[in-house]
């Protein structure tokens, strides 16, 4: 074999070896996090009733939120009651949702301290994910019926509009009401 050849040969291996204990250790560092299951920002976007991604099938089906409304205010034109009303939603999405938010952090610290201590049984598990599966669809349904209510604000024009600025390709539906 050529002395190239080998050489070749010698740098895919190693390559190779390089990618898979790359891939066997996906989780390194994350056992310092302070609650194992959630990132800093994930708690942080929970402690300020941030949406995380929870309303995508109502966000990229024409139905959009009250804090994307607002960022967008000028493009769109908004009148200010407008303004004012999707402010108000704005913010009684967050008080409804902050407090979700701050039950499903302790829901998951709980459930991270019983397995710390190997204190978690079968049936505490089963209670502990029954209960933060519970609390993580109420945070859905919050941030979704949000979304059902803003739609009422915006004009089809509006609303034709707020998916252009969002940058979202191909047919959105153009709900929205006239005030």
């Amino acid at each position: 074999m050529k002395p190239s050849m080998v050489w070749l040969a010698v740098v895919l291996v190693m390559a190779h070896g390089s990618v898979l204990a790359e891939g066997a250790q996906p989780y390194a560092g994350l056992e310092t996090r302070q609650i194992k299951a959630l990132s800093e920002q994930q708690s942080a976007d929970l402690r300020s009733g941030r949406g995380m991604s929870l309303a995508l099938a109502a966000e990229l089906n024409g139905f959009p939120g009250p804090a994307h409304v607002l960022e967008l205010a000028e493009g769109l034109v908004l009148s200010q009651e407008q303004r004012t009303k999707v402010r108000e939603l704005l913010e009684a999405m967050k008080a409804e949702a902050i407090p979700i938010g701050e039950k499903l952090i302790a829901q998951e610290a709980e459930l991270d301290r019983r397995f710390a201590e190997h204190t978690i049984t079968p049936a505490s598990l089963r209670d502990s994910v029954a209960a933060i599966g519970a609390t993580q669809a109420n945070l859905r349904e919050t941030h979704l019926k949000y979304h059902l209510i803003t739609i009422e604000l915006l004009t089809p024009a509006q609303n034709e509009r707020y998916a252009e600025l969002r940058g979202y390709k191909g047919r959105v539906h153009s709900g929205g009401h006239q005030q």
